[in-house]
């Protein structure tokens, strides 16, 4: 297949943006994948920030980090991503290359526990602040579950209502595929 699947395409456009000695974050930790590839591509003198509610998300990352001897490029947080801007050194802020949100439930987690709408375009607004110009934001959007399609209802809401002269908005997803396979959004800050 010529076109990029979508964690790929999210990958390739993280590429793109992020250099060695980049600041990041990975706003839902997950099973720690993101996480790592952000850690790999800022390199010794870069800084991955991650964040997430779940206890195990927070182990399955620090796992991940330490079989990788990557472990010291990442500063982690067992909190949402809505209270990124309060821990993020404000040094940091109009710095940040590149951030990922894998939205919806922790895949082999508990799946009652979910991202919501309100605190992910909470953390958005904040991360966009602290996005340097043409760093990029990638949301990953699982929408086939109840709780994964109202965010992406209102997720979807929320973009197509900022400026253009703010912020370019990408979405990317194949449309002839069963089961509300997911989806990209990428926001590039100008």
């Amino acid at each position: 297949m010529k076109l990029e699947r979508i964690l790929p395409f999210a990958r390739k456009l993280l590429e793109n943006a992020v250099k060695p000695g980049d600041i990041t974050i990975d706003a839902t930790l997950g099973n720690g994948h993101d996480t790592l590839f952000l850690a790999q591509l800022v390199g010794e003198n870069g800084r991955v920030y991650g964040f997430d509610i779940q206890e195990a998300a927070i182990q399955n990352t620090k796992d991940q980090l330490a079989t990788h001897e990557l472990s010291d490029r990442v500063t982690l947080f067992h909190q949402g991503h809505e209270t990124v801007m309060n821990v993020i050194p404000p040094v940091h802020h109009g710095k940040v290359t590149g951030a990922v949100f894998n939205l919806g439930y922790l895949p082999g987690g508990d799946k009652t526990i979910v991202t919501r709408p309100r605190t992910t375009i909470s953390a958005m607004n904040q991360i966009l602040e602290m996005l340097a110009p043409e760093g990029i934001l990638i949301l990953v959007i699982y929408h086939g579950h109840h709780e994964g399609a109202v965010e992406r209802d209102y997720l979807l809401r929320y973009v197509e209502k900022l400026d253009q002269n703010y912020v370019h908005v990408l979405r990317y997803q194949f449309v002839n595929q069963l089961n509300n396979p997911p989806f990209i959004l990428a926001l590039e800050k100008r």
